[in-house]
């Protein structure tokens, strides 16, 4: 595999550890709150439903790194396809449920990642 596409891979399950961190621990923390646009009243009444979503963010990057680490190249390549696939599928659902922006943000490098898999 192009170390390009390991590279892309590995930013893509960094993402989302970054957005697990986000929704599960910091969730109601100035920052946090300025990044997803919350009051305060409303991060504290989505805390839990925040930390769920925070949940599966981390079960998207466990897969991507399941995949990169797999010991059968084959195999490893087809988890990777299927995580990234998972997290554009959901960036799409969230650019028109949530805001726009999820599909750069999220999509546009899963999207990126998956070319260079293919293309590698």
């Amino acid at each position: 595999m192009d170390t390009l596409a390991i590279v892309l891979v590995g930013l893509v399950a960094i993402e989302h550890i970054y957005i697990l961190i986000l929704e599960m621990f910091l969730w109601t923390k100035p920052r946090t709150r300025k990044i997803f646009g919350l009051t305060v009243d409303l991060a504290e009444q989505t805390k839990a439903m925040a930390a769920n979503q925070g949940l599966y963010n981390g079960f998207l990057a466990a897969g991507l790194l399941w995949g990169l680490f797999h010991n059968n190249l084959a195999v490893g390549f087809q988890i990777q396809v299927f995580f990234l696939l998972c997290v554009i599928i959901a960036a799409i659902y969230g650019c028109f449920t949530v805001k726009k922006s999820i599909l750069l943000v999220q999509g546009l490098p899963a999207i990126i990642a998956l070319v260079v898999l293919f293309i590698s």
